[in-house]
C-alpha cells in the first residue's frame, strides 16, 4: 500500500511540474536591409512566414524576429549584430545582405568592395556561429530583372553571389539561392524581358508575388 502511494504521489508531482513547463520557441531573426526591414509589414515575407505557422496550428513554436534596417551594407550587419541579433540569443539566423554592397557602388559610390565583402561577410557569420545558432545565407536576389543578364550590375551581383554560394558550401551552411530562384523565374515569367514588375516594384524591392516567393523558399529550409 505504501508503495502504490509513493508511485501516485510521484505520478502527481511529475504532473504539476509539467504543468508550469513552457516548450522554448525556436528564434529566428531575419538579418537584413531594407528588403527584410519590409519583410515584417502586412504582406511582407516574414508576416507571410507568420501566417503559414499560424495555419499550419504551430506558430507558438517558433517566434520571428526582423532585424533589416535600409541601406544596409555587410558592414553594417557587422557593426550592428552584437545588439541587434546575438543579443536576442536566436536559435537560428537567417542572413539576407548584398544587394546595397553592389547597387550602392552606382547610386551613391559607397559600395563594398569585393574583398572587403567577403571579409566582413566571414566574420558576421563567425560572430553568429560563435554563439551557438545556426546559419541561413541567402544571396542577393536582383538589381533589375532582365534574365539576359544585360541589367547593368548583373556581372557585379553574380560575383557576390558565387561567393556567398562557394562559403556556404565550403562551410557546410544552408544556402537559399534567391538569386536563381529569381533569374529561373523570370525566364519563364518574364517574356518581355522587363527590368521591374516581375517580383519586384522597383527591380530589387519585393512586390507582392515577390514576397510569396521568399516566404515560400525560406520556409523551405525553415520549418
Amino acid at each position: 500500500m505504501g508503495y502504490k502511494l509513493l508511485l501516485l504521489s510521484a505520478f502527481i508531482a511529475c504532473l504539476f511540474l509539467l504543468s508550469f513547463r513552457t516548450d522554448k520557441k525556436k528564434r529566428i531573426v531575419f538579418f537584413g536591409d531594407s528588403i527584410t526591414q519590409a519583410a515584417v509589414k502586412k504582406g511582407g515575407f516574414i508576416d507571410l512566414m507568420q501566417t503559414m505557422l499560424q495555419q499550419k496550428g504551430i506558430d507558438q513554436n517558433f517566434e520571428l524576429i526582423g532585424a533589416g534596417i535600409g541601406g544596409n551594407k555587410i558592414y553594417d550587419l557587422y557593426l550592428r549584430i552584437e545588439n541587434d541579433v546575438l543579443v536576442k540569443k536566436p536559435d537560428v539566423v537567417v542572413v539576407y545582405i548584398g544587394v546595397n554592397d553592389v547597387w550602392h557602388k552606382s547610386s551613391s559610390g559607397t559600395g563594398t568592395d569585393f574583398d572587403k565583402f567577403g571579409k566582413f561577410y566571414d566574420a558576421v557569420i563567425k560572430k553568429i556561429q560563435n554563439q551557438g545558432a545556426k546559419v541561413i545565407l541567402v544571396t542577393p536576389a536582383a538589381i533589375g530583372e532582365k534574365h539576359d543578364y544585360s541589367n547593368t550590375q548583373d556581372g557585379d551581383l553574380n560575383s557576390y553571389s558565387n561567393w556567398i554560394r562557394q562559403y556556404a558550401a565550403t562551410n557546410n551552411i544552408v544556402l537559399v539561392d534567391l538569386r536563381k530562384i529569381f533569374h529561373d523565374y523570370s525566364v519563364a515569367n518574364n517574356p518581355n524581358n522587363v527590368a521591374k514588375g516581375i517580383l519586384t516594384t522597383d527591380g530589387v524591392h519585393l512586390n507582392e508575388k515577390g514576397d510569396a516567393l521568399v516566404a515560400e523558399e525560406l520556409w523551405k529550409v525553415l520549418q
